[in-house]
């Protein structure tokens, strides 16, 4: 079995100042969805489908087909691609939208779009972070352990104060684990950073500005999940839309899908430790990092250059 790679890429890169997920940061332009695919092939997975926003679909198609025409899976076989689009209107049947509502819905949602063209294992990552060969070849090794399984997920997590950005704040899924290391709950937490007396702090779900543990665990969006997700999630997201139809700036998150589930018993998830280094870019100020990052593992033969001939 050959899992799904999932990139969520439709983000519109409004810190950034542009679209992220075309951004040329390697030694010859490559983007960290290039690595990550480079990676992801090399533990094993044989599909890929990308999240995307209608306006820009053309063009990220026509980029990945070029791109990736000749690259192969370990079994031989071309690469394969999709491409679904996440739009503010694409909600459960029966469901109305707030015309008022122009903010999108957030990644649970976007996940959501693949419902259609993704029947096997998957993982689910960002189109602007890197997370190391390593991690791939745990989730892809999860994965394949768990086909025909149901309501058993997992999470490659990290911790919080590898994640920050110095350039401002960041969203971050801040989770906690038992004895067995399956998460107990998780919520997402924005405008993290660490401030001037030294200590990490976030904005909670309840918009309440709290303190956050340096070594906590941190989503960076990496998850592993088996089809029976979709239903799941979908559920949730019908219930999370009727109780916040006035909430325009309210978002359905992964994090909050999971916790719901966890809650109420019809899901677990187990963490995955990695012990890879993440790194990515939120603000243009973090790009020469990211370009100074790509440059020292290209050096030290990680990865060659260019990364596809």
């Amino acid at each position: 079995m050959k899992p799904t790679l999932l990139v969520l890429a439709a983000g519109m890169g409004s810190r950034y100042g542009g679209l992220k997920q075309m951004d040329g940061l390697g030694p010859n332009g490559e983007t960290i969805i290039d690595y990550s695919i480079h990676d992801a092939v090399e533990a094993g997975f044989g599909k890929v489908v990308y999240i995307v926003r209608e306006y820009f679909r053309a063009d990220m198609e026509k980029h990945v087909r070029e791109k990736y025409k000749g690259v192969k899976c370990i079994d031989g076989t071309p690469l394969a691609f999709d491409f679904v689009t996440q739009e503010l209107d694409k909600i459960p049947a029966g469901l109305t939208l707030n015309p008022e509502r122009e903010k999108p819905w957030g990644t649970a949602h976007a996940v959501l779009m693949a419902k259609d063209v993704i029947k096997e294992p998957f993982a689910v990552i960002n189109g602007d972070d890197y997370y190391g060969k390593e991690s791939f070849k745990i989730l892809a090794d999860w994965l394949r352990a768990h086909e025909g399984s149901t309501a058993c997920y997992s999470l490659i997590g990290f911790e919080l104060k590898n994640t920050l950005s110095e350039s401002g704040g960041v969203s971050r899924g801040i989770g906690s684990a038992d004895a067995n290391g399956i998460l107990t709950h998780v919520e997402e937490h924005h405008k993290i950073m660490r401030e001037a007396d030294g200590k990490i702090h976030g904005d909670n779900a309840k918009g309440e500005r709290v303190e956050i543990d340096d070594k906590a665990l941190c989503s960076m969006n990496m998850w592993g999940f088996t089809p029976d997700y979709f239903a799941k999630s979908e559920k949730i997201f019908a219930d999370f839309i009727v109780k916040n139809i006035n909430e325009l700036k309210a978002e359905f998150y992964i994090p909050y899908a999971i916790d719901c589930m966890i809650k109420d018993g019809s899901a677990k998830t187990e963490l995955l430790a990695t012990p890879c280094q993440w790194f990515g870019v939120t603000y243009k100020e973090d790009r020469p990092a990211v370009v100074a990052k790509f440059q020292e593992l290209v050096d030290k033969g990680v990865y060659p250059s260019p990364l596809y001939q």
